[in-house]
């Protein structure tokens, strides 16, 4: 075998059509994540505007409209009675988790295409009405899993298609950071429950592993066991601090995950087959790297890396070349129910102490 048919460069944006035309965003909820990422990747994209910024005042969206491309500065309710819907062809969804149906509800009345961040809602019944409300009315829908779109973990994608792993037997995950360094706020809304959906670490950091896993191998989880605790006294509304959970995906592949919102930063992921053993450390919090271990070789990929912000450009160049070529749009709505059933049946695992089947 020639070790170096695995490692041929993956084409950047091997999805792209080179579409003519722009899209442009409406940018709802100005978080950190919305102000220091997003807004700077639109900015550095060719087929992206950013033309409007709805937040909770005026005031606050006319501030980052002032240090930005954008034009208009909208409070939510003028966002939901339509004013400059004339400004913007698609609308970026950012809020807090239990506020997205709210907002995408909105965009879909007014024939907005939408993309809406991960966890796509804070329940899977809030969910399934949000894909309902983007088909009735006929609006492209993609959930912002922003691992697809990263060239590295593209290309491990074509390794396990290409037979790289010989048949998929086992995954490992993990995905942890100390989020309190992050936002000392014990009251911030991921650790409550009325906002975030069934916890804080499963819903925010092991939908990663969670959809990566997916997304590499092709097969859906059908059953979960779990074990949450929460120590610290600014969990005490959520379950999950820490989480472990093992999935059982199609063909009896098993995956084991490991998840806190209070530990020191670590994410990985590996694929683990009869022939080979495919990694990528670190993961998921951008700088995303592949190592490769077949028949006693292994290996590492020279590709260059994408920090966060890079990987969200990736993630609305795809959005909207997909929305300026009419073409169907892998992570959707249906994509993302997947992961809302799994995550409500991990949290219900750990209540019961039961394995609970993946509902469809």
């Amino acid at each position: 075998m020639n070790y170096r048919d695995w490692f041929e460069e993956l084409d950047r944006q091997d999805w792209s059509t080179n579409p003519s035309g722009t899209v442009r965003f409406a940018l709802v909820g100005l978080g950190w994540w919305t102000t220091d990422v997003v807004l700077s990747a639109l900015e550095s994209s060719d087929i992206c505007d950013t033309t409007v910024l709805v937040s909770s005042s005026e005031e606050k969206a006319q501030d980052y409209v002032d240090d930005s491309p954008a034009d208009v500065a909208l409070t939510y309710d003028a966002f939901h009675e339509g004013s400059a819907s004339e400004k913007y062809d698609a609308v970026y969804v950012a809020t807090p988790n239990a506020y997205h149906l709210d907002y995408v509800e909105t965009a879909s009345e007014l024939g907005k295409a939408v993309i809406v961040e991960k966890p796509m809602e804070a329940s899977v019944e809030r969910a399934r009405r949000l894909v309902d409300v983007a088909e009735s009315n006929d609006i492209p829908l993609m959930v912002a899993y922003r691992m697809h779109t990263d060239p590295v973990v593209r290309r491990a994608r074509e390794l396990v298609d290409d037979g790289f792993l010989g048949d998929p037997v086992h995954v490992y995950g993990t995905n942890s950071q100390r989020l309190l360094e992050i936002n000392p706020n014990h009251d911030q809304w991921r650790l409550d429950s009325d906002v975030s959906g069934y916890g804080t670490s499963v819903m925010d950091l092991g939908i990663y592993p969670l959809n990566t896993a997916r997304f590499l191998l092709g097969r859906d989880p059908i059953e979960a066991r779990a074990e949450m605790v929460s120590v610290h006294e600014a969990f005490s509304d959520v379950p999950d601090e820490r989480a472990s959970f093992v999935l059982r995906f199609e063909d009896d592949v098993q995956m084991a995950c490991t998840t806190s919102q209070n530990g020191l930063e670590d994410t990985e992921l590996t694929l683990v087959g009869t022939d080979g053993r495919i990694e990528l450390s670190p993961a998921f919090h951008g700088d995303c790297h592949l190592h490769l271990t077949r028949d006693g070789v292994s290996m590492s990929l020279e590709m260059e890396s994408l920090d966060v912000e890079r990987e969200m450009r990736e993630e609305f160049e795809y959005f909207a070349d997909h929305v300026l070529s009419g073409r169907s749009i892998d992570a959707d709505g249906r994509h993302g129910l997947v992961d809302l059933r799994a995550i409500e049946a991990i949290h219900e695992s750990a209540r019961t102490g039961s394995v609970v089947r993946i509902r469809e």
